[in-house]
């Protein structure tokens, strides 16, 4: 890794500010939307629980548990333009309402040990001023901020803060997260977005190292704690409480997502648009006539990118419970494209919970089925949601020879969710503060 030159140091600084004072902003225009999520957590004695390091909770704020978001659905692209969160977080659900008794606290078998030890070692790796701004609370509104869009401003320390040895101690972290096809993906769309960066003759905006660390709460083996790796077209969110993780949401995606580098052909993202068109192409006739909405694509169909934690969205398309059981495996398929990027004992789990709602389960279909075909697939069900979204060309399309205009599997964005109230572990964090003695 090169040093910055010293004279980017002040314009680095004055970032950091802008950051933090944008943060401090959006702490305080999420606790003054409303007092939803302390009301549910169980009224005044939460605050103190709820609030991060430097809000003031207002806890004369009107609560309304049973309230129905307010956000709509959309905000896939994540951009600029749509970076405030002006709500409590909900989750997303089909009508507004959340389906209870989905999630709970309970032993998975999951080995949770390698990841707080290597979480404790990148922390410790980190100097104070670092790691001051890289860790939060457990309940910050930090983990919302998150998005694919290359000029978010985002907080934490980025790769390119970090010497060889703290990017090293970053590497094992995912590492000790993530399966070694989890790894090589996000290798690979930081490695596309420095070529393409490179090709296109913008390497300040894309680049490899243009990624950031965030860690919420203290690694612990009994307290509720995650992290959080965010950049372009790469966004990880991993809760862990106890022996559970809950993985998600997790964006990915790259443009383009097939390019030369070195005389070596770096492919990524492929597996969850193969997995797909292989499920739309094992339907009857029938069925693709019930799950195909559209034979057309639009250029941005996401319905749960950035900023969208809580949209709303009905059921639409194809039910599973029609399937028979090599359908079930080819859908099973599209999931597992996804959970197969945890580690393997982290992804069983996940799966079986997948698996047992495969009746509920709806997918719903736009653009065309061939190979090559530009398309959007949701997955939806009480406890995934699965956007594969291929995008028109953006403003990466000059590396690939590309113009505006039509969609194409060159540039694919894709998110995994998990609905009503779970991301970023919320329901189970939730549950925690509720029955842990020492927090009543």
């Amino acid at each position: 890794m090169t040093e910055l030159d010293t004279g980017e140091q002040p314009q680095r600084e004055t970032g950091r500010r802008a950051h933090a004072d944008r943060r401090s902003f959006m702490r305080k225009v999420f606790f003054a939307s409303g007092a939803t999520a302390v009301a549910t957590m169980g009224g005044a004695g939460a605050w103190a629980a709820l609030a991060d390091d430097t809000t003031t909770a207002d806890a004369s704020a009107s609560a309304s548990p049973s309230a129905a978001p307010s956000g709509a659905p959309g905000g896939g692209a994540g951009g600029p333009g749509n970076q405030t969160i002006t709500e409590d977080f909900f989750g997303l659900t089909t009508d507004g309402k959340r389906i209870d008794d989905l999630y709970s606290i309970h032993s998975t078998k999951v080995a949770t040990a390698p990841v707080i030890a290597a979480a404790e070692a990148f922390l410790a790796g980190l100097t104070d001023d670092q790691r001051t701004s890289t860790q939060f609370t457990v309940h910050s509104t930090e983990w919302r901020l998150w998005s694919n869009v290359d000029g978010y401003s985002r907080q934490g320390v980025s790769l390119a803060d970090l010497t060889d040895e703290q990017k090293a101690l970053g590497t094992a972290l995912l590492k000790s997260a993530l399966s070694a096809d989890g790894l090589e993906t996000t290798e690979k769309i930081r490695q596309i977005n420095q070529a393409a960066g490179e090709a296109i003759g913008n390497t300040d905006a894309f680049n490899e190292d243009a990624y950031y660390w965030t860690v919420m709460g203290t690694p612990s083996a009994t307290e509720p704690w995650g992290f959080q790796f965010d950049g372009h077209h790469l966004v990880i969110n991993y809760f862990v409480l106890g022996d559970q993780v809950v993985m998600s949401p997790c964006f990915w995606g790259s443009e383009p997502t097939e390019m030369e580098i070195d005389g070596t052909t770096v492919k990524v993202c492929h597996e969850e648009v193969e997995a797909s068109l292989a499920f739309i192409n094992s339907l009857s006739s029938a069925q693709q006539k019930t799950a195909i909405a559209s034979d057309t694509k639009s250029s941005e169909s996401m319905k749960a990118g950035a900023f969208s934690d809580n949209a709303v969205q009905a059921y639409e398309g194809l039910r599973c419970n029609t399937l028979n059981a090599a359908q079930r495996t080819k859908l099973l398929a599209i999931a597992g494209a996804f959970v197969d990027r945890a580690k393997a004992d982290a992804a069983k789990v996940r799966m079986a919970e997948i698996g047992q709602h495969l009746d509920d389960t709806y997918v719903t279909w736009a653009g065309g089925i061939a190979d090559d075909s530009a398309f959007y697939v949701r997955v939806q069900s009480p406890v995934v949601w699965i956007e594969v979204d291929c995008q028109a060309p953006g403003p990466l399309a000059g590396a690939y020879d590309s113009t505006q205009g039509t969609p194409t599997q060159l540039h694919v964005h894709s998110i995994i969710r998990t609905p009503n109230g779970n991301d970023y572990g919320r329901e189970l964090l939730r549950q925690h503060y509720l029955t842990s003695p020492h927090h009543n």
